[in-house]
C-alpha cells in the first residue's frame, strides 16, 4: 500500500528556517519523480520543488529558487524540503506528490502546515 506522510511544518519567523519530510512506503522514492507542492488560502496548489527518479536532478520554481532544496534519503526512503529565508507569503500547506513507475501512477501526502509570521 502507498503511502506519503508529511511532517515538520509548523510557525517560524521570517527569515527563519525549517525543514519537512515526507515519509513514503508501498514504492521507493529513488525510482520515482518527487515532489513538493504548497496551497495557500485561496490559491490554487502550486508546485514549488522536483527531484527525478534519473540520477539526482532536481529544481525548484522561481518563487523559492535558491531559498528551498529538495532533497532525497534513499535509506529512508523520505524526500525533504530545506527552507531558508523563509517569508509571509510562503505561508501554505505543504504536499508531497509521487509519481511512481512504471504507470505512472500519482500519490499525494496529507499535507502539513507551514506558516510564517512574527
Amino acid at each position: 500500500q502507498v503511502q506519503l506522510v508529511e511532517s515538520g511544518g509548523g510557525l517560524v519567523q521570517p527569515g527563519g528556517s525549517l525543514r519537512v519530510s515526507c515519509a513514503a512506503s508501498g514504492f521507493t522514492v529513488r525510482d520515482s519523480f518527487m515532489s513538493w507542492y504548497r496551497q495557500a488560502p485561496g490559491k490554487e496548489r502550486e508546485l514549488v520543488a522536483w527531484i527525478s527518479n534519473i540520477g539526482d536532478i532536481n529544481g525548484a520554481e522561481a518563487p523559492v529558487r535558491g531559498r528551498f532544496t529538495i532533497s532525497r534519503d534513499n535509506v529512508k526512503n523520505t524526500v525533504y524540503l530545506e527552507m531558508n529565508n523563509l517569508k509571509p507569503e510562503d505561508t501554505a500547506v505543504y504536499y508531497c506528490h509521487a509519481r511512481v513507475y512504471p504507470g505512472p501512477h500519482q500519490y499525494w501526502g496529507q499535507g502539513t502546515q507551514v506558516t510564517v509570521s512574527s
